[in-house]
């Protein structure tokens, strides 16, 4: 599977400049990919200010990557603010180029930053099959907590889409590697980079890991398109070797 990483500052709480920016970016890959990841609430930021960007299901951000799904020929996923039956929610949508679409609604709500008092929180964890790929997209904070993203689905791929700040970027990085070596799975991280109006700051870092922990991409701390490959087969002969996940333990979410 060949997957496109895009790493870019976002314009605070515009999502028509930022709706305009992705599109140009996603229309300039010539290559053939099958996935295009963004961040966490690349319409916007990380605000909590919903009201001012919100939108629905229907809303022109989904139609507009709807399109670019079908014209490129490839699944598109990240984050944005939804609104629905009169909650927000951080959702990530997973569009396919057939432009049906599946979602996840961010279960773990930063708590510091008041998330967890203007958004409502997810309660399903999705997986996703595309390609022969079995996929489990989650956003941000869900990085911190393992059991909640531990491989009992036996997925292929992790991917944490963010707004993770500079100070705290080493967690981010060990993380990710972590996360990679625990589930004996790939796991991709794209983060923004730029300052917001909260005067955070953010270096990026998007990386992609290998089911070994190793690098597939460096951490990156630059705008662009990043551009990897991953092959099923490599990892599930991995994990035939070692057999690691076999003597993972059995728990219940409550």
């Amino acid at each position: 599977m060949k997957i496109a990483l895009i790493q870019s500052n976002l314009i605070w709480e515009n999502p028509d400049e930022n709706r305009k920016y992705f599109e140009q970016k996603i229309n300039s890959i010539t290559k053939e990919i099958d996935l295009i990841v963004l961040p966490e609430m690349f319409t916007s930021g990380f605000t909590m200010n919903p009201k001012l960007v919100v939108e629905t299901m229907n809303g022109e951000t989904i139609t507009l990557l709807k399109s670019l799904a079908k014209a490129k020929n490839c699944a598109i996923t990240g984050s944005l603010i939804i609104t629905e039956n009169n909650n927000f929610y951080n959702r990530l949508i997973f569009i396919f180029p057939s432009g049906e679409m599946e979602h996840y609604d961010k279960k773990h709500l930063f708590s510091l930053a008041s998330e967890d008092k203007i958004y409502t929180s997810g309660k399903t964890k999705l997986i996703v099959e595309y390609k022969g790929f079995k996929i489990c997209p989650l956003i941000c904070y869900d990085l911190r907590f393992p059991v909640f993203s531990r491989n009992t689905e036996n997925y292929d791929v992790l991917i944490y889409v963010a707004n993770w700040p500079k100070p705290r970027i080493s967690a981010w990085d060990i993380l990710l590697k972590a996360r990679a070596i625990e589930n004996m799975c790939y796991t991709i991280g794209v983060n923004r980079i730029g300052l917001d109006e909260n005067n955070h700051e953010y270096i990026g870092h998007s990386q992609a890991i290998d089911f070994l922990g190793n690098s597939i991409l460096e951490p990156q701390e630059n705008g662009g398109i990043f551009i990897i490959v991953l092959d099923k087969q490599k990892m599930l002969e991995t994990r035939n070797k070692f057999g690691f996940l076999n003597d993972k333990d059995t728990f219940k979410i409550q």
